[in-house]
């Protein structure tokens, strides 16, 4: 068993308990198929030799009947056991991985394609199922029961015996030398399929930017492309796999051969009776069923096998270690102090922010102004607690953030991201998001304040309208208004002292901007503002510009968009 097979039995609940009760089961089969193969010999040859009345052999006939069905029952038992344990594996894998990726953040998923991830959660994850309820069983299985016939064998013949003993272990050796072609070939597979998924989740959300820049018909090229390229993949994984089976067949096969023939020529000799020779030949193909069943249950495992070790990459990805969190968030609006604070993500040289120091004052309304990826909306992924700086110190009052009780902490925030994710749900749902126990009467109030009121009462059901999931149904406007409506929910129904803004005027033409800025200024007396800026109207409600560039303040302001977002 390969170290990703044992961690992933760590991760079943009650792991030991199914591994014995599968140990016991696959002990229990081979005491009945050696029993199963001693009473077929005895009544055949009975039958043949004797011609004893039926009656004589109804007992034999009984017990046969009985040994069927229990290995029948048993075999039954195990399934359904082994199919709970792969729903328990399943259920926990998936919500470890989830917890893992909310503590690593927003950062360790920005740097990954959403679509890998979810085709490993999914697809992923649903193909372990013949890995714990087919691979897993018969390697005992196949453990127990060449052991078994083996040691039967040695009592009945010996010479039979050594041929199995020197036989036996060709069929492994020919599984394992064509089970390596087949997990390198898997691992392509599974690699060309979580791309495919990760790609096609991108065009998926991206489809009316690429639809506007008449790009969507290239895509259309590109994933083909993709899913040609996994099916070619799957068509190798399967031609080693028959390639596998034909051979474990032969070898198999073979062995019986040269043990059949010496019977044969034993049983017209008269050197052996006729109930030894058919328990013989019956019996020793058993010891290698269980092993080519192996070689075919690899080839059924070994996808989710490779989703599985994926997974367990992102729960061996390392959270970032934090101080103890002892303090609690100042009351009234707080004073923020960047001190040489440093942001790097994994996997990029120049970091996000490079030794960045600055002072926000209580109640400042301060705006962060900069191109596209200057890190103004790092800072407020650090304030947030969604990362931890690569170095120097972020100040709340007298305390470091780091040592600042995070969810007291995120509850004197509003925060409004520059892409807000709307879900799939009505429209009161997703305003009442940040706020989930505000009445109707609140989240109106909010969506007015917001200027939503004014689509929300054209789309059929106004705030019990279904929207799908990233807000679809809703223009990029309509979407940024129902998010600022959060903001102002959380500010009307909490203790909120800190106002986090990205973009906020952003996808809105200019007379809606306005309006939407006046709204927000009305929010800020008694708070501290951060807002990030990309448009000159915003920096008319702020009292302090910031100039951020690569990462760095700078005292050149950067240019501003001037027009107005449709």
């Amino acid at each position: 068993m390969r170290p990703e097979e044992r961690r992933l039995l760590r991760e079943l609940p009650g792991a030991r308990r199914h591994l014995i009760w599968t140990a016991l089961t696959a002990l229990a089969t081979a005491v009945l198929i050696v029993a199963q193969a001693d009473l077929l010999a005895g009544v055949l040859a009975d039958g043949v030799l004797h011609r004893p009345p039926p009656g004589e052999l109804a007992v034999p006939l009984l017990l046969f009947a009985a040994v069927l069905a229990a290995r029948g029952l048993l075999a039954r038992l195990h399934q359904a056991a082994a199919h709970r344990a792969a729903a328990r594996l399943k259920r926990t894998l998936r919500a470890r991985v989830l917890r893992r990726a909310r503590d690593l953040g927003p950062g360790w998923l920005a740097g990954r394609r959403a679509g890998e991830l979810s085709t490993a959660l999914g697809r992923g994850l649903d193909a372990l199922d013949p890995y714990l309820t087919g691979y897993l069983p018969q390697l005992y299985v196949a453990a127990f029961v060449p052991l078994a016939v083996l040691i039967r064998l040695a009592g009945a013949d010996l010479a039979s015996t050594l041929i199995v003993l020197v036989t036996l272990p060709l069929v492994p050796l020919f599984g394992i030398l064509v089970g390596l072609q087949t997990r390198s070939a898997a691992e392509r597979q599974w690699s060309l399929l979580a791309r495919l998924g990760g790609h096609f989740l991108d065009v998926v959300r991206g489809l009316p930017t690429l639809r506007a820049f008449g790009r969507a018909e290239a895509q259309v090229d590109v994933v083909r492309e993709a899913a040609e390229a996994h099916r070619s993949a799957t068509m190798r994984v399967l031609r080693v796999a028959f390639l596998s089976a034909f051979v474990l067949e032969l070898v198999a096969t073979f062995s019986v051969a040269l043990i059949a023939v010496p019977i044969g020529l034993r049983l017209l000799d008269g050197r052996m009776t006729l109930e030894t020779g058919l328990f013989v030949l019956i019996l020793a193909p058993e010891a290698y069923v269980p092993l080519r069943a192996v070689g075919t249950r690899f080839h059924e495992a070994v996808e989710g096998l490779a989703g599985a070790r994926r997974l367990l990459q992102v729960l061996d990805t390392p959270v970032p270690e934090q101080g103890p969190r002892l303090h609690h968030a100042p009351s009234g609006p707080p004073r923020v102090r960047l001190d040489e604070v440093t942001l790097r993500h994994e996997g990029r040289d120049v970091p996000a922010l490079d030794a960045v120091t600055l002072d926000i004052a209580p109640g400042e309304r301060v705006a962060l102004v900069g191109a596209s990826g200057a890190g103004k909306s790092s800072v407020l992924t650090l304030l947030l607690g969604l990362a931890v700086p690569s170095g120097g110190v972020i100040r709340v009052g007298d305390h470091d953030l780091s040592t600042l009780d995070l969810a007291a902490w995120r509850r004197r925030i509003a925060w409004m991201p520059q892409r807000p994710h709307l879900f799939a749900g009505t429209v009161a749902d997703n305003i009442r998001l940040g706020s989930p126990d505000a009445t109707d009467a609140d989240v109106r109030a909010a969506a007015v304040a917001a200027r939503a009121d004014a689509f929300v009462g054209e789309v059929p059901g106004g705030y019990d309208a279904v929207i799908g999931e990233r807000g679809a149904g809703l223009s990029g406007g309509q979407r940024q208004r129902v998010a600022l409506a959060r903001v102002f929910l959380r500010c009307r129904t909490g203790e909120v002292s800190l106002l986090l803004l990205d973009e906020p005027g952003a996808h809105l033409d200019q007379e809606s901007e306005a309006a939407l800025l006046t709204a927000v200024h009305d929010l800020t007396p008694g708070r501290t503002v951060i807002m990030v800026a990309h448009r000159p109207a915003t920096l008319a409600h702020v009292d302090r510009t910031v100039h951020l560039a690569h990462g760095r303040l700078t005292h050149a302001p950067e240019p501003l968009l001037t027009g107005g977002a449709a």
